[in-house]
């Protein structure tokens, strides 16, 4: 590890930034410097700019990941590097606003009925009851399951967040019946509160995300699904249906950890049947007013 990456990694660290965005900024620094062959702090920021249109003409980098890019060079060069840079100077992308893709409710069930094992069932099944991220799912512990209050504990989620997601009856049956199946197959030890949830096959491990990814896409495939399912897409499903159903959508922002309510609004763009039963204000003109005593006329 060269110095400055060391550096770097440090100034992240003492930052707090989160395990996934310090992979990320060395990850797109890397890229910089093995495109110019030498360290990054050698370059101006017009090599920089270059190396931005690079990635987006030649490479075709979506926005989002030319932004993280951006924020990557920031850091160094700003933080790190301590170089003061003209405002503006590396311009981020636009990002084009995209609808989540969304499944039915029956779609979502079906799907469940193709997943492989009880032990991928019980994840995703956790994904969708409780509309978390994958990440979020696979951290979970022993602990953080609170059958008494029925809420699951999301210890520092997106944004080094906790928070508290739903915990329906339903889901704790499905997780009951998963840690039922896990100590039959041997696993005989008393679990320990601070015990993965979904332990992966390395002792002190959580189950891999890409194996996952991988159950998900795959019991998509079996159900016949023709649209791209991830685990994420159960998070939508989570938050649609709820709207669908009524729910109120600052209570929906909570359960997400959204910190904006305009993240969570645009469910409500995918969601035709919430469209569907909003009422126009075009339809309330003319209806039944309170009525008003009318001032009697003096003489």
């Amino acid at each position: 590890m060269t110095p400055l990456r060391q550096r770097m990694l440090e100034d992240m660290q003492l930052r707090n930034l989160g395990t996934e965005t310090q992979r990320s900024y060395l990850h797109y620094i890397t890229g910089l410097a093995r495109f110019y062959q030498v360290s990054p702090q050698e370059l101006s920021l017009e090599e920089i700019r270059e190396y931005q249109l690079y990635m987006i003409n030649d490479r075709q980098y979506s926005p989002e990941s030319v932004n993280c890019f951006v924020s990557a060079a920031k850091f160094l060069y700003n933080v790190t590097l301590e170089l003061p840079w003209p405002e503006g100077a590396l311009p981020r992308a636009r990002v084009p606003l995209k609808l989540p893709v969304v499944l039915s409710a029956a779609e979502t069930h079906e799907f469940f009925q193709h997943v492989c094992t009880i032990r991928f069932r019980a994840a995703l099944m956790t994904a969708y009851g409780a509309g978390l991220r994958v990440s979020e799912v696979a951290s979970l512990t022993v602990a953080d399951i609170d059958s008494q209050r029925m809420l699951i504990r999301v210890q520092q989620g997106k944004g080094k967040k906790d928070r508290y997601a739903m915990l329906s009856p339903r889901l704790l049956e499905v997780l009951r019946c998963w840690w039922r199946s896990r100590h039959r197959k041997g696993h005989h030890q008393k679990a320990q509160p601070k015990d993965y949830l979904f332990p992966g096959f390395r002792k002190g491990s959580h189950i891999n995300i890409g194996s996952l990814q991988a159950a998900c896409r795959e019991a998509a495939r079996a159900a016949g699904l023709d649209k791209r399912v991830t685990v994420h897409t159960l998070r939508h499903g989570f938050a649609t249906h709820l709207l669908e159903n009524g729910t109120d959508i600052r209570l929906i922002q909570e359960l997400l950890g959204h910190s904006r309510i305009d993240t969570t609004a645009r469910y409500a763009a995918v969601s035709p049947n919430a469209i569907a039963k909003t009422i126009s204000p075009l339809d309330r003109l003319g209806a039944a007013q309170p009525t008003q005593t009318k001032p009697r006329n003096r003489r």
